[in-house]
């Protein structure tokens, strides 16, 4: 054994207050921010919200100081005051580092006097409060806890049994017979229906929970188990010679099957409608498309000139408080400075890209990446990844999530390439052209879209369709 003295040479990425607090900062979507900004007025003395001049004017009527056109460069917004750090050219928060969406994470302020917003409880939430009501084992609700994870927003599961168990691994080693035992549970939780894999399922279970005297009961289990198909297609009345039952019996079990609920989940959704707060809005002007923040959010906040002044006057104590608070006042108008520029330039990258869809709508929706607005900007992918996130765009043609504007493409017969939201909105408009007695298989489809010159196969076309919810032929078939 030897004690020597060595050196070595190497780097190290620290992430200072300012850049965390820039980069959480931009994972806030508008909302977020504004109640981010109001905790931030309330704990600190120095900050005061800043005058805004101009707040309730229409989009034609925002300065050319405040509406960038939408191929030139977005310039860097002025600073508050005076006094305020002058800020620099908008910085690419993660090229230098791949943790600092992690550490990004830690930024949420975990104050114990800071009460979280009210908000109606979502569907899990619900099933969730009632598992842990239920007398079950730590291993079963361990299960149950991983099966209503599974659960969408409609009430249905998203996942099959064999993903589930395989996601429990190596946690919890269970049987698939051991999962269904749980689910079964979960299934007649409130509402009742929830956590089935298709609507046959979901009806029975609403079914099984009815009292044995309940009219068409009976009838009304086997059109659930094996006969919607055909009752969708073919009605009742053809459905009832079918099955040798007469109409009546078979309208009492339909309508009680109509009784049902489809979508369970849709039980616990909340009774307010869902508001987003658009971070830009692109409008035409002069022939141009233009961009411009909403609401003045780089200058939502100023130093307070009164608190500032208190500072030469304040005994030494009070003195330094007063300074660290404006300190951070500082870091934090500069932050949303940053976060404002950032947030702009993405948002005319996405216009200057997506202009066709402005002009023409959906069909002319162009494949875009993260990698390419990056190039174009300067910026890391993650970055545009953070800014893209919960971040909306006021258009004549609506409001989207940024993330709206990027999809993959299909190279075409014109060598271009047709983006996968422009693929969906053909596929639509060929259903809803199509003849309903005769509806349009996905090979006829695929086939319609190449003799476009949109060469997709049959297996995309399916996967299109299903994401935009169309049934497929045999189910969409009318006969009346």
């Amino acid at each position: 054994m030897k004690v020597s003295l060595s050196t070595k040479l190497g780097q190290q990425l620290t992430l200072t207050p300012q850049l965390r607090q820039a980069i959480h900062l931009l994972t806030l979507s508008a909302a977020e921010l504004e109640s981010e900004l109001n905790l931030a007025l309330e704990s600190n003395p120095l900050l005061e919200r800043a005058e805004e001049a101009g707040e309730d004017e229409t989009p034609g009527d925002v300065e050319e100081s405040e509406a960038i056109e939408a191929n030139t460069k977005a310039e860097t917004p002025p600073s508050q005051t005076n006094d305020q750090e002058p800020a620099d050219e908008p910085r690419d928060w993660d090229a230098d580092s791949s943790s600092s969406h992690a550490n990004s994470s830690s930024m949420s302020a975990d104050d114990p006097d800071r009460e979280p917003a009210s908000a109606p409880d979502s569907l899990r939430d619900h099933l969730l409060w009632q598992l842990h009501l239920t007398p079950l084992s730590a291993r079963a609700r361990g299960i149950g806890v991983a099966l209503i994870e599974a659960v969408g927003d409609d009430g249905y599961l998203s996942d099959t049994l064999e993903s589930i168990r395989d996601g429990l691994r190596p946690e919890i080693h269970a049987e698939l017979d051991e999962i269904g035992t749980v689910l079964h549970r979960i299934q007649r939780f409130d509402p009742v229906g929830v956590a089935c894999s298709n609507l046959a399922e979901c009806l029975t279970v609403q079914l099984c929970v009815l009292s044995a005297d309940t009219p068409g009961l009976e009838l009304a289990r086997r059109l659930a188990a094996t006969h919607l198909e055909a009752l969708a297609r073919h009605g009742a009345d053809h459905l009832a010679r079918q099955l040798h039952e007469s109409p009546e019996a078979t309208h009492e079990a339909v309508a009680l099957l109509r009784s049902l609920d489809p979508r369970p989940g849709g039980q616990i959704a909340s009774d307010a409608p869902d508001y987003v707060l658009p971070d830009c809005v692109a409008y035409r002007q002069g022939g141009v498309w233009k961009v411009a923040l909403v609401g003045g959010q780089s200058g939502a906040l100023s130093i307070s000139r009164h608190y500032e002044s208190m500072i030469g006057k304040a005994s030494r104590d009070d003195a330094a408080y007063l300074r660290s608070r404006l300190q951070e006042a500082r870091w934090l108008i500069k932050s949303l400075q940053t976060r404002a520029d950032t947030v702009l330039r993405v948002a005319q990258a996405i216009v200057r890209q997506q202009s066709a869809f402005l002009e023409y709508g959906p069909e002319a929706m162009r494949p875009l990446t993260l990698r390419e607005v990056a190039e174009e900007l300067g910026l890391h992918e993650s970055t545009i990844s953070r800014t893209t996130t919960r971040k909306y765009l006021n258009t004549p043609r609506g409001t989207f999530e940024f993330k709206r504007f990027f999809a993959s493409g299909v190279a075409n017969d014109s060598g271009g390439a047709a983006s996968s939201t422009a693929i969906q909105a053909m596929i639509r408009r060929l259903v809803e052209a199509e003849d309903p007695r005769k509806p349009w298989s996905d090979a006829r489809l695929a086939a319609e879209l190449k003799s476009g010159g949109v060469p997709v196969a049959r297996r995309t076309v399916a996967k299109y369709r299903e994401a935009l919810r169309i049934p497929p032929s045999n189910e969409r078939q009318r006969l009346d």
